[in-house]
């Protein structure tokens, strides 16, 4: 071998030892963990033991309450924790790290579902999961879940909701993979930290239950129940839904004091019926539908409409009892009695003795006709003394025409036409007395019949509210 040159020893004396560059205790944990990890079988070093899986669950905004569809809409948190036997290591060797961030692809993850998916949201990807130095491995990701319920609105808009979450393995048995709750029930059932409080529901609590069940006599499996019950806010639907209705209803009460024999009456009650049916088309899409049933407010609603129509349908009756007609028979002797003296007695009516005052002063005035008739038979001027029946116009008749003019046709013509106005004042009269009494029986019948609307309208305002009260307060 040829000599090394001086100048070479001399260099290579004077240099020290080169370092070799360090790799990263992340890179290094990462390539120790991974590196012969089989991610398609369950991370258990005896197939005896059983993976246990916590999970939990904070819901963070209910997104919508599908009634039609009975799909419920949530944004949650959800949190699951296990071991993994296969990833495990000594912080010693890795610059004292404990935990470390592994892609979700790249390791075993449970296949835990919920059974009430019914459409696959638009969650954002979580690609990694946090992985501890004695295998516990946590996996936390936000999931919005579109879940189908049974959502029962007979109460709207008073009503809660209860929307279940069951949460379990779709492959493994019980032996293999079974579930517990991360936290206690008590801090899941009252935990609305991040639930966002300024929407149409309002979060009541989160109960939890675990149970087991098998399928036709199968092995068991293991599955978690979260039962999200919700209520909804109905400030919005009493204003733009009851107060409206409300207030037509109010103004049908008051629409009974017009006058019975007044037309205005009609008229009104129609323009109310058809504000109403404008109403009812505009507050349809409000409402929620579905096709098992109809919630209560529907029911209030169409029977208001009907209450409207049993007003109009009323009025209607009374002023046709009350129109004057020509042929309008007498009153029956029989309503006079029930409507006219008892009914007015019964409903405390204060003007029934104005009632009693006109029906005396239209026999009082029969009575009269009937003397003047007894008069005018007496003398054909309608006077007892004939010397003051001397005097026509301003002038005294002589004797010699006296006698002459009693039995003259002119004079007969004259008594024919008195007698034929007097008879026609007098059927006049009769009409009116008839018309008269008709218009007392359609008062008090006005006056009964609007109480009795009252009273049911008062009932059946009353129900409703004690109904409603009960549904908010419970």
């Amino acid at each position: 071998c040829p000599p090394i040159p001086p100048s070479l020893l001399a260099g290579t004396q004077h240099r020290g030892p080169t370092p070799e560059p360090t790799e990263p205790a992340l890179h290094r944990l990462a390539h120790h963990l991974l590196a012969h990890y089989q991610k398609d079988v369950r991370p258990v070093r005896d197939w005896r033991t059983t993976t246990n899986v916590a999970i939990d669950l904070m819901v963070y905004a209910i997104l919508s309450v599908d009634e039609k569809n009975q799909v419920l809409t949530t944004y949650i948190w959800y949190r699951q924790h296990w071991t993994d036997e296969f990833l495990r290591w000594d912080p010693a060797h890795f610059d004292n790290l404990t935990r470390i961030s592994l892609p979700a692809e790249s390791i075993w993850v449970p296949d835990i579902l919920i059974n009430e998916f019914v459409d696959v949201g638009k969650s954002p990807r979580v690609p990694y999961v946090y992985v501890g130095h004695h295998g516990e491995v946590q996996n936390l990701k936000p999931i919005q879940v579109m879940t189908a319920c049974s959502l029962d609105i007979y109460n709207f808009p008073f009503d809660v909701q209860n929307c279940s979450l069951t949460f379990t393995s779709w492959l493994h048995h019980i032996q293999d993979i079974n579930l517990s709750l991360w936290r206690q029930p008590e801090l899941v059932k009252f935990d609305r930290s991040v639930f966002m409080n300024q929407g149409e529901w309002e979060l009541l609590y989160i109960l939890s239950h675990f149970q087991e069940f098998s399928v036709k006599s199968s092995d068991s499996y293991a599955e978690m129940k979260f039962y999200v019950v919700i209520r909804r806010r109905p400030l919005f639907y009493t204003v733009s839904l009851l107060l409206p209705s409300i207030f037509l209803m109010v103004m049908d009460i008051v629409g009974f004091y017009l006058p019975p024999n007044s037309g205005e009456r009609v008229s009104f009650k129609i323009t109310l019926l058809l504000g109403y049916s404008v109403f009812l088309i505009i507050v349809s899409d409000t409402l929620p539908a579905t096709a098992v049933g109809t919630p209560l407010i529907g029911i209030y609603f169409v029977v208001c409409m009907a209450l409207l129509v049993i007003s109009l349908t009323e009025t209607i009756l009374i002023v046709r009892l009350v129109h004057k007609q020509d042929l309008q028979p007498h009153v029956p002797s029989w309503v006079k009695h029930l409507l006219l003296e008892q009914a007015t007695v019964l409903l405390c009516i204060r003007d029934r003795k104005k009632i009693s005052q006109s029906r005396t002063q239209s026999l009082d005035i029969s009575r009269q006709v009937d003397n003047n008739d007894s008069t005018a038979k007496l003398n054909p001027y309608g006077c007892e003394d004939p010397r003051e029946c001397e005097v026509v116009g301003g002038t005294r008749l002589t004797p010699a025409l006296a006698v002459p003019v009693e039995g003259s046709p002119l004079m007969h013509g004259i008594l024919r036409e008195i007698t034929a106005i007097r008879q026609f004042l007098e059927k006049r009269e009769e009409f009116r007395d008839v018309a008269r009494e008709w218009l007392q029986v359609g008062y008090v019948l006005d006056v009964l019949l609007f109480r009795a609307y009252l009273a049911a309208v008062l009932a059946y305002s009353i129900t409703l509210g004690t109904l409603w009260s009960v549904w908010r307060d419970a």
